[in-house]
């Protein structure tokens, strides 16, 4: 969205005091019956609501505000509320362009969001940017992009499609809807970075500079930081930040003592409200720095149970009163986003609003306006968005040519061997340190499938040193088969995972063939084939019910003809890989240790023979 010009904010106003004080202007919209949920008191109450054009012009008694062509909206005891906002999201994640997320979470009540596309930045660079700041552009809800002043994140463990640095974020900061830095995964390991990349360090320092002295703001990363390393990151990010990187108490607490926004995220496959939220339950500190996103959401997901209305229906069932839990979703976000027009009912504020029928925990939502224009109604949009198709260019991000069965083994001597893998935390992307016993064939580490440790490699997709690093995974429960999909952050190079060989090598050279996406392979036989291809990351080809359909497909065989035990498989296997959340991932590069950023052996006895 556009900043509104100050000489047409100084019309509208105007004429908001003429409605106000006019016995000739009346208001467009009056809402009676209904209950407010302020945000800025605290208070559920009864009281009317006007609102002129674009804005609220007052609330209490509006008789005096209806005139003979004012819309009378009965609410029948509904709950009125702030327009609800997702402190932080990709659009990437879900698998859709901009356009069709939009058509997905508008009805749920998500009328801002701030959209972080590293994930294209991390393929197609600058310019990938600026093909979804475009989109985003034309959109009816209100989306704030931050941009990434870095990529790749960690250039020692991992390799993108384009780099970016900070020569690139004064471009970046003039795109459409550009208004800050998204989060700063560069100098998430800051004791790593000091002493090795020095320059990573002056890097982001250059940029968050930069940035805020524009008056723009900076996202933080500070995943399982603390003491001098999350002084150093805190610092080094622009010193007001925030995270969505915490999952534990401990974080919590030391972070809004460091003035942290705390981004409690409640995605497809990361859930850390829970225990976040433990700082004002059980130590009571002041929840204002307590805000909810998503980070990452799965089309089936948005279209079976919500956007940012399920986020606060579960963080109302965690035990937090609703009005609470609401000021997490609106005032706590629009404060630290800077966004003074939104997330509030207030005179002159925009006329953002939710209704909500029926018990206000159940966040049943029945209409949404946006701007004071009534955009959703019963879970279906009220106005026309035209689907949206992403130029020609962005199509072939896969540069290298087909693998081999040779490419995926993981040769040793003896009849067995000691492995290390990367262990899946569901409903994490931070994963765990596995070692296991495999057995050894013709020379050959092979997969362990009654102990569900599968076969894993990374195969770099840039042609830039066309490097595959292969391990092993565990915690998927997969019994047959092989998926490998190009969504695999951060980076986002072809990741595989299988227990087999043949099956892998099928699976990532029909992903390398489609130009991106995630392929499925049992015995040979191809089973199921989702293209993305938009970076390898998007589908703009499919609409959002066809996309969602697709999904819960995919999914389902994945389960039932793979054995695969986790929901949101695709998501899980692609946070395997990234370097930035702790302790093991599985990189183009090889097995990482995040904590240290040292790549470790992937054989641990006997001593490996070819990495």
């Amino acid at each position: 969205m556009t900043q509104v010009e100050p000489q047409k904010l100084a019309k509208d106003r105007r004429h908001l005091i003429d409605v106000l004080m006019s016995r000739d202007a009346f208001a467009d919209k009056v809402f009676r019956g209904g209950k407010i949920v302020n945000v800025i008191s605290g208070e559920i109450y009864e009281s009317e609501l006007a609102v002129s054009g674009e804005y609220i012009v007052r609330l209490g008694d509006c008789t005096s505000l209806v005139g003979p062509k004012t819309e009378i909206i009965e609410l029948d005891g509904a709950h009125v509320m702030p327009g609800l906002i997702d402190a932080h999201m990709h659009f990437e994640s879900a698998m859709l362009n901009c356009t069709e997320f939009t058509r997905l979470s508008l009805p749920t009540g998500t009328t801002s969001l701030v959209s972080d596309p590293h994930e294209i930045a991390n393929v197609l660079g600058p310019d990938g940017v600026e093909e979804m700041a475009k989109e985003c552009a034309l959109l009816p809800n209100r989306v704030h992009t931050r941009v990434p002043c870095r990529v790749p994140d960690v250039p020692l463990v991992e390799t993108c499609g384009v780099d970016i640095t900070s020569a690139d974020v004064p471009r970046m900061l003039e795109m459409p809807t550009v208004d800050g830095i998204g989060e700063m995964q560069s100098v998430g390991a800051p004791r790593f970075a000091y002493d090795n990349t020095p320059e990573v360090f002056d890097d982001a320092i250059k940029s968050t500079v930069f940035t805020r002295a524009a008056g723009k703001v900076v996202d933080g990363n500070a995943a399982a930081l603390f003491n001098d390393q999350l002084a150093a990151h805190i610092i080094a990010s622009g010193t007001d930040i925030s995270c969505h990187e915490t999952t534990s108490k401990e974080e919590a607490l030391e972070k809004i003592r460091y003035g942290v926004r705390i981004l409690m995220r409640e995605g497809s496959t990361q859930r850390n409200m829970q225990e976040c939220i433990r700082v004002y339950t059980e130590d009571g500190l002041d929840p204002r720095h307590l805000c909810l996103c998503t980070d990452d959401m799965l089309p089936d997901d948005l279209r079976d149970h919500g956007h940012m209305n399920d986020v606060v229906r579960r963080t109302i069932a965690a035990g937090i009163k609703p009005v609470l839990a609401i000021q997490m979703a609106t005032i706590n976000p629009a404060t630290w986003i800077n966004l003074p027009d939104v997330g509030v009912l207030a005179p002159g504020k925009l006329a953002d609003l939710c209704i909500v029928k029926g018990e206000l925990a159940e966040m049943k939502v029945h209409q949404v306006y946006i701007g004071g224009k009534l955009v959703a109604e019963d879970n279906k949009l009220k106005i026309e968005i035209p689907p949206y198709r992403y130029p020609d260019w962005v199509r072939s991000s896969v540069k290298r040519s087909p693998i081999s069965k040779d490419d995926l083994e993981i040769k040793t001597a003896g009849s067995s061997a000691k492995v290390r893998a990367v262990g899946l935390i569901p409903d994490q992307n931070l994963s765990r340190a596995v070692e296991a016993t495999v057995s050894v064939k013709d020379g050959v580490a092979q997969a362990n499938v009654e102990e569900d440790i599968l076969l894993g490699s990374v195969v770099e997709r840039y042609g830039r040193h066309g490097g595959i690093a292969n391990g092993f995974i565990h915690g998927f429960g997969m019994k047959r088969g092989a998926i490998a999909e190009t969504v695999s952050h951060n980076t986002h190079n072809i990741i595989v995972m299988g227990t087999n060989h043949d099956d892998m090598v099928k699976a990532v050279n029909e992903v390398i063939r489609i130009q991106g996406g995630i392929v499925m392979v049992d015995d040979g036989e191809l089973i199921g084939t989702l293209p993305l291809p938009v970076a390898g990351l998007i589908n703009d080809e499919l609409n959002a019910a066809e996309m969602t359909a697709k999904v819960s497909e995919m999914t389902k065989i994945a389960q039932t003809r793979l054995g695969v035990q986790v929901h949101g498989p695709f998501m899980h296997l692609a946070f395997l890989s990234l370097s930035t959340s702790p302790v093991w991932k599985l990189t183009d590069r090889g097995l990482v240790n995040v904590e240290t950023l040292e790549i470790l052996p992937v054989i641990i006895e006997p001593a490996m023979a070819n990495a």
